[in-house]
């Protein structure tokens, strides 16, 4: 998972790499189950960061009083060549700073959200983030002022510029949308506010919430989003209709307040695009990385045309669990059953197997990062629920697991270590100033790792059972990370546009724009799946909405995840260099323009054709075998 809720303020100023903004976008939002951890179980190391907390604090204290000197730059950039390099030089040294200085903390905070320590930690780190963006603000407005043509001379006179040209090239291109310094000063210092939204919302469901109990066979089981999460896959179907009722009830309780919530977040992010004279508040979340408003629009169209695809999965979903119907509650079991383990060990070599497509010194690369102590793998008492990658520059990235040695398991352990080799590889490419890469890259690595798996699980698959487990599981992913996640850009699309056109939101706004679309997508007019209406209060249960435009970036990168997946399964001259060279760029080059240097155009429509095609393959392929 990527970046923070301040990722667009970050941007417009001096990026933070977005391995730490991987960090910050991480919601501490469960309880985590306990119980002794198992024998391969990895505890990450976290002295090469700081070798202990006094260290954290006495640097954190120090970082502090240096802020003050970073607006006393104020006035340099435009004097001559070497006075904005060594401006800009100070500047892009202290994000680096600050970027060890989250990391640690926030790493602290997810492995046991429980203690008050760690709480502290990211609350003071968020102040100083604040300080920090306010000390910087008045570096875009001054760039802008010195003007491109001295720029292009300061360039040419002073070549350590050049790690600078692409953030200079950037803020000289929104000029438009830039305020004047005073006002961007000022819309900085108070920006941590509008990430409290989130931290409310976080803060109402794992502290405050009081979550109901369920009985399952004898068994009194707490309805938190961990036991939601489990029990939705439950085998009985019975279970997992107490679940959902039970979960969406206790949701529902609270559809004002959550309401409010996303209401206020929502309004924040128009306000603050209309300030800036962008057009929307899409065009200004997409503007900073140059990512066309055709790609956003083009996928909710063309997965709106695909829907049939979704259908039809859900028609074979139905046949497989031999069911007379289907409901809402029954996308989440397993429609075809496995009993094999992955124990966290075999996981790591099943994925450096499967990525051997990629060349050996891929495989040595990530066969050295996974010895490392990077890791936090298993589950223990107060540790945030899910999984991510973060980072230090220069340092082995930090990989965040819930390891429980099932195939899902399995499946996470690539797709984190797609984003940590992604990483990686570009901070040994590129220096700190390209070495973050976008959102709109971020799931990419990720999920091509997932393409590679499915890919060697199936070569090696042993009998008819296995192949249609595996094939099962490929269909459910597109569900899950295509679709659904297509779902969820569109209703920040129609949530936005509400918000545009003076329409009040709330609470029962937002649960009636769901519902419409749980509807539309699982085929309830048609008869494919019927969709209770206690269920529509699943946007409160999704965190990403508190970070607008986002979730979109699942979806495409699926898409291109394909596209390159494919071709390098396929043997492809050139095809695995070239989708390397994607993941060295960093943020060299914009994102979309950089797919499109390497064959993907995710403004057109083709790549989510050629997806849907494959997903009807997908089902081809397991009726054939049924």
């Amino acid at each position: 998972m990527m970046n923070p809720e301040s990722h667009i303020a970050t941007v417009r100023r001096f990026a933070i790499a977005a391995t730490v903004l991987l960090a910050l976008s991480n919601p501490v939002n469960a309880e985590s189950t306990s119980g002794a951890a198992p024998a391969d179980a990895v505890v990450w190391d976290l002295t090469p960061i700081y070798a202990s907390d006094a260290e954290w604090d006495r640097d954190r204290e120090a970082f502090v009083r240096e802020i003050p000197g970073l607006i006393a730059l104020r006035g340099s950039l435009g004097l001559n060549a070497f006075s904005m390099r060594q401006a800009l030089d100070q500047i892009s040294s202290a994000n680096r700073r600050l970027q060890r200085l989250w990391v640690f903390a926030s790493t602290q905070s997810s492995t046991d959200h429980r203690a008050r320590r760690n709480q502290e930690r990211t609350s003071l780190m968020r102040s100083v983030y604040g300080q920090f963006s306010s000390a910087i603000a008045w570096v875009d407005p001054e760039i802008q002022a010195v003007g491109s043509a001295r720029i292009d001379a300061f360039l040419l006179e002073d070549p350590g510029l050049k790690v600078h040209e692409s953030r200079l090239r950037n803020v000289l291109r929104v000029a438009r949308h830039t305020l004047a310094p005073d006002v961007e000063s000022a819309l900085a210092a108070v920006s941590p506010l509008i990430q409290t939204t989130a931290n409310t919302r976080s803060l109402l469901i794992d502290a405050d919430i009081v979550w109901p109990m369920l009985d399952v066979h004898g068994k009194s089981v707490r309805v938190n989003e961990i036991g939601y999460q489990d029990l939705r896959e439950h085998p009985d179907r019975a279970v997992r209709k107490a679940a959902f009722d039970t979960f969406w009830q206790a949701y529902g309780q609270y559809e004002n307040s959550l309401g409010a919530l996303l209401a206020q977040r929502i309004q924040a992010g128009v306000i603050d695009a209309r300030m800036r004279r962008h057009p929307s508040a899409v065009a200004a979340s997409l503007s900073p990385n140059q990512i066309p408003e055709d790609v956003l629009r083009t996928l909710v169209a063309q997965t709106n045309l695909g829907l049939p695809t979704l259908h039809r999965y859900y028609r074979l979903r139905q046949k497989l669990l031999q069911l007379p119907d289907l409901h809402y509650y029954d996308i989440y079991p397993t429609m075809i059953s496995s009993t094999r383990r992955y124990p966290l060990v075999q996981s790591g070599a099943i994925t450096l197997a499967a990525v051997a497509p990629l060349g050996g010194v891929y495989q040595e690369q990530l066969r050295e990062a996974l010895g490392a102590r990077s890791m936090h793998s298993h589950s223990t008492e107060g540790k945030s629920s899910g999984a991510y990658a973060t980072g230090v520059y220069g340092l082995t990235p930090y990989i965040f697991l819930n390891h429980r040695d099932s195939y899902d398991s399995l499946t996470t352990f690539a797709h984190e270590w797609g984003h940590g080799m992604h990483t990686l590889l570009a901070q040994r490419s590129q220096p700190f100033e390209t070495a973050g890469y976008s959102l709109f890259l971020a799931e990419i690595a990720s999920t091509t790792n997932e393409v590679l798996l499915s890919g060697y699980m199936m070569q090696n698959a042993q009998s008819r059972e296995e192949k249609l487990f595996l094939l099962g599981q490929s269909l459910e992913r597109l569900r899950a990370s295509f679709f659904r996640q297509t779902m969820f850009a569109e209703f920040e699309l129609q949530a936005h546009d509400a918000q545009e056109r003076g329409e009040p939101l709330n609470g029962k706004r937002f649960t009636e724009m769901y519902c419409g679309l749980l509807r539309k997508y699982h085929g309830a007019e048609t008869g494919v799946m019927t969709i209770n209406p206690t269920y529509c209060h699943e946007w409160a249960f999704i965190p990403h909405f508190h970070r607008p435009f986002y979730v979109f970036a699942y979806a495409t990168s699926t898409a291109a995840a394909y596209h390159f997946g494919e071709q390098i399964l396929a043997g492809k001259p050139g095809a695995a260099e070239n989708y390397l060279n994607v993941l060295r760029a960093g943020s060299s080059v914009p994102p979309h323009e950089l797919l499109k240097l390497a064959g993907l155009d995710l403004a057109s429509a083709d790549p989510y054709q050629t997806l849907l095609a494959r997903m009807n393959q997908i089902m081809d392929e397991v009726e054939q075998l049924l």
